[in-house]
């Protein structure tokens, strides 16, 4: 039965093979043409599989997998490597606009023009993004690609001896006669367990649309054929005579192998069941998503103030299920062209402040040394003043009848002649301080 369906969906799937052009192929790089390791060939060869026959691949965010498959000589498709994602950037979710940094997530389609044999990352090829349902509901971005270096802001990143294996595969695919190559992008695995986890999450209905199609690769190993339509994904419908799949217009009436349909519904039978028992059951927490537009575009503003050599928190800001932000304290800027100028104008600005605050600081300084000596020298005029008043006073003093006094007032008469002497010399101190407005 499932030969049958296998053949059916295979049919469905409609995998065009045609010989590629030379200039498809003329401009490969030397280290592009590697060849698969002699252990994966003969993998290849005991599974039923040609070194040159169809090739599709599976990525798995939350598990970071990247999964190559290739057809057998009876159509299905079997695995026949995988590898451990060097690094993908942004969180589950889809990639909505240009400069969120989501790596997106979907059915994509590689041709030939789309594989870069001297890109800046080893070796790279650029996965479709957008395809006809992103654009459909108004999704940009460019130039998302499964490259080498293990650098990533978007795309899909790999070890560089990785690439060489997973870009080999495409090529010797191409070269067999495939045009083109599907790569199914998904946030997890789709199982019962894991749908579960993320019921509640904003992302699940759109999760729940790719599951479809990954449903219908799980029944019959074979790529599903992909149209959109009411801008959402449709899988292996084929449209009545006439008819086609018009992105964001009503979907034309299908039809679909009752063979196909049957093994769908069973299998959906299966999954409620466990899709009901793991709500019950304990599992880890979901991981972080991402909040749909609005924290695309706060995240793509980050981007853009980034690439303009502004400080910006190292890590992009996340938006909360409360509407608050989280952003990383620490502040950095992008090591570029544009990066170094801003620091540089910054930094030429930082010193010119300096320099006034300086400036101004001296001036103030100035004035108040200024202030200081002016008040030390009036303070000095008054004492001088207070001394010749006081000796002019005593001069003019008439002189005194010497009285013999007993001993023992001796004493009492000097401090009463010494309190008279201060009392005058104050007196004369406060008015030339008046005077001069001590």
């Amino acid at each position: 039965m499932f030969a049958k369906l296998a053949r059916t969906a295979f049919l469905i799937a409609a995998i065009g093979v045609a010989g590629c052009n030379d200039s498809s192929m003329k401009d490969f790089a030397p280290h592009a043409n590697k060849p698969l390791p002699d252990k994966i060939l003969a993998s290849m060869k005991a599974k039923g599989m040609t070194r040159t026959s169809p090739v599709m691949a599976r990525i798995f965010k939350e598990e970071g997998k990247l999964e190559i498959w290739k057809a057998k000589t009876n159509g299905r498709y079997d695995l026949v490597a995988s590898y451990d994602i060097c690094k993908w950037s942004g969180k589950l979710g889809p990639k909505f606009t240009e400069g969120d940094r989501q790596a997106p997530e979907g059915f994509y389609t590689v041709r030939p023009a789309q594989m870069n044999p001297r890109s800046s990352y080893h070796l790279a090829f650029n996965i479709g993004y957008p395809n006809a349902y992103d654009r459909a509901n108004g999704r940009t971005g460019s130039h998302l690609m499964v490259h080498g270096a293990c650098s990533s802001s978007g795309c899909y990143s790999m070890t560089d001896a990785q690439i060489e294996q997973i870009y080999a595969f495409g090529r010797d695919a191409f070269q067999g006669g495939q045009t083109e190559f599907q790569i199914q992008a998904f946030p997890f695995r789709m199982t019962a367990a894991n749908m579960a986890r993320y019921r509640k999450d904003p992302n699940y209905e759109f999760w729940k649309m790719l599951k479809v199609g990954y449903d219908n690769f799980e029944i019959t190993k074979v790529p599903p054929k992909v149209d959109v339509c009411e801008k959402r994904y449709v899988f292996n419908q084929v449209a009545a005579d006439g008819a086609t799949f018009d992105p964001t217009g009503a979907c034309p009436a299908t039809t679909q192998p009752d063979s196909l349909k049957s093994a769908f519904n069973a299998y959906q039978s299966t999954y409620e069941a466990a899709f009901n028992g793991a709500i019950k059951a304990s599992v880890p927490a979901p991981k972080p998503t991402i909040a749909g537009i609005k924290e695309a575009s706060i995240v793509s503003e980050w981007s853009k103030k980034r690439a303009r050599g502004e400080r910006v928190p190292i890590e992009p800001p996340s938006l909360n299920a409360d509407g608050s932000l989280t952003a990383t304290a620490r502040m950095g800027r992008i090591d570029s062209p544009a990066g170094r100028k801003m620091a540089a104008l910054e930094a030429e600005k930082a010193a010119k402040q300096k320099a006034e605050e300086q400036r101004l600081a001296a001036i103030e300084a100035a004035k108040a040394e200024k202030q200081a000596a002016k008040a030390e020298k009036e303070a000095a005029k008054v004492q001088s003043l207070a001394e010749e008043e006081a000796v002019r006073a005593a001069a003019e003093a008439p002189v005194a009848t010497a009285t013999i006094v007993p001993s023992e007032a001796a004493p009492a008469i000097e401090t009463q002649a010494a309190s008279a002497d201060e009392s005058t010399t104050t007196k004369l101190k406060k008015k030339l301080l008046g005077m001069f407005g001590g």
